[in-house]
């Protein structure tokens, strides 16, 4: 049986999940009827705003290893509740001692931020091949910009020398998003996002930082204590460290092509009186299911030399980086296409 993680999206406020024996019944006021999915088929529940989950579901959640996750309307994460703390507690040590040893854990953050501009300019390149003119010329640039940025990465000794590299290159693909589509405006707005792509960017990284809070667990990893992010207060580090190499083509790459193919329509955004803009409940739902969808998708897997699924990915990276903590591998490798 696949290991790949196989999600619920519940956003549907007023809904309420329950156990049914070995099933989650789904019950709104609205839909009558006996809503049943068994729960062998799920690894992972993530409900929005307004969603209720009972006790006894979450109690056998916790028991079997199923992660449940909490988000707000625009994709925020909120909390998660997980049972008892899978892997071998060796793996987590090592895991501190890597990140308490400057030399691996800056080349730790190196080949993560190496995973990230390597993606970023394969999806540069591939977009280039559609474009022409000013557009064409300013994509080129960018990838040549991530190219030379490869090379100063080698040389980096310092975890500030290669945060500041992996910062400009990501201003640099910001400014570039009109050239690849159209509509966008140049720069990310995140907090809040202003314009429909950022919308979709901001959500469609929250579905991503879910799936990768989820493998590291699943594996044994602590997903508090990383490498490129440090230590934060209250954030995921290694969730954020591992999100930068899979951002590209799991979460750009889909939401470029909504918006360029006019899929993303007015109904699917709104703006609020601050000027934020947020996704509808149409909107939300109508990303989700092509964000499952793109979950299905499989992809080559250098390192690996095989196809594996979109979902399968953060936990491949994870047991990768499992090894590499172990000592099994000399170094960590991060999932790149070519």
């Amino acid at each position: 049986m696949s290991e790949v993680l196989k999600t619920l999206y519940v956003t549907t406020p007023g809904t309420s999940l329950h156990l049914d024996g070995d099933a989650l019944r789904v019950y709104h006021p609205d839909r009558p009827g006996r809503h049943l999915l068994p729960l062998v088929r799920l690894d992972e529940i993530v409900a929005f705003n307004g969603v209720t989950v009972t006790d006894d579901l979450m109690h056998r959640c916790a028991a079997d290893g199923r992660g449940l996750t909490w988000l707000t309307r625009n994709g925020r994460f909120l909390a998660r509740v997980s049972g008892p703390v899978s892997g071998n507690p060796h793996l987590r040590i090592a895991q501190v001692r890597a990140h308490e040893n400057p030399t691996a854990c800056l080349e730790l953050a190196k080949a993560m931020v190496a995973g990230k501009l390597h993606n970023y300019r394969q999806l540069l390149l591939r977009s280039a091949r559609d474009l022409s003119g000013q557009r064409l010329t300013t994509v080129r640039e960018i990838a040549d910009r991530h190219a030379t940025a490869l090379t100063l990465l080698r040389d980096a000794d310092t975890l500030d020398v290669t945060r500041g590299i992996e910062g400009r290159a990501a201003r640099d693909y910001f400014q570039s998003l009109p050239a690849l589509a159209p509509s966008a405006q140049p720069g990310r707005a995140r907090r809040p996002p202003t314009d429909p792509l950022n919308c979709l960017l901001s959500f469609g990284y929250g579905m991503l930082r879910t799936a990768v809070h989820g493998a590291l667990e699943h594996v044994g990893l602590d997903p508090y204590i990383g490498y490129l992010h440090g230590i934060r207060p209250a954030k995921p580090a290694l969730a954020l460290d591992m999100m930068e190499e899979l951002r590209p083509l799991l979460v750009d790459r889909l939401v470029l092509t909504l918006v360029n193919r006019g899929q993303i329509k007015s109904t699917h955004t709104e703006t609020l009186p601050g000027g934020q803009v947020q996704l509808t409940d149409t909107g939300r739902k109508y990303f989700l299911e092509q964000w499952s969808l793109a979950r299905e998708r499989t992809w080559r897997h250098c390192y690996l030399d095989r196809e594996i699924t979109a979902a399968a990915i953060p936990l491949v990276q994870a047991r990768l980086l499992a090894r590499h903590l172990r000592g099994d591998t000399d170094s960590y490798i991060p999932w790149t296409v070519s």
